[in-house]
């Protein structure tokens, strides 16, 4: 991973590509994001940056986390999320990233948390079916049937799919496009969707796979 940033997201529309086709993509605000510490091999084992996004009032920041941004010499940030990068010897502490460091075309990766769904049935969770309404089925047509086993294994096997609750998960999307970029009001059109709510803290870096 050479470059990643973190945005907000805005929601989904459509862009029209040199052929006159439509493209569905969603709009994140892409920084600006501000270098709040460089981690290295010889003080940490790795080489990494870490990023703030988003003003935060000081009073709202307790007082480790003031002294970290004091040692920096940034504002408060109110989202810190660290990268790992291959060369970190082009960005040092205080640089702004803005969303012109991807360029349209670009293979990217979207991590985000997905849309919390509360306590689900197995229909809505993983899509199982219903039972057929004929006579006998009674009030459970939706239910995710017996659970019991025999005398062996005389258990109900780990993994088994039940209610439960549904997302509010970190989720990763791969391999996404770049369709445009809005280098003066910071933002990006993804091609897809991206995980998460209107408004939801995301982060995008370089595609581990393209």
């Amino acid at each position: 991973m050479q470059k990643g940033i973190i945005g907000k997201k805005l929601g989904m529309t459509q862009l029209f590509d040199a052929n006159g086709k439509v493209v569905p993509v969603t709009v994140i605000e892409a920084g600006p994001c501000t270098v709040v510490q460089k981690k290295t091999e010889e003080s940490d084992g790795y080489q990494a940056v870490q990023l703030g996004y988003g003003e935060v009032s000081a009073k709202k920041v307790n007082k480790a986390a003031k002294g970290h941004f004091d040692k920096a010499d940034v504002a408060p940030k109110r989202t810190l999320r660290e990268f790992r990068l291959a060369d970190i010897s082009g960005v040092n502490v205080g640089d702004i990233l803005k969303a012109d460091i991807f360029a349209e075309g670009d293979h990217v990766d979207v991590v985000g948390i997905s849309k919390g769904k509360g306590y689900q049935g197995v229909i809505k969770r993983f899509g199982q079916h219903r039972l057929r309404e004929s006579h006998g089925t009674g009030p459970v047509a939706r239910h995710a049937g017996s659970n019991g086993s025999t005398s062996t294994p005389s258990r109900v096997f780990k993994g088994k799919k039940l209610p439960g609750h549904m997302g509010a998960e970190r989720v990763t999307v791969q391999n996404l496009i770049v369709v445009k970029v809005d280098a003066e009001n910071n933002l990006i059109a993804i091609k897809g969707a991206i995980p998460g709510a209107k408004g939801s803290v995301v982060t995008i870096h370089d595609s581990v796979k393209a």
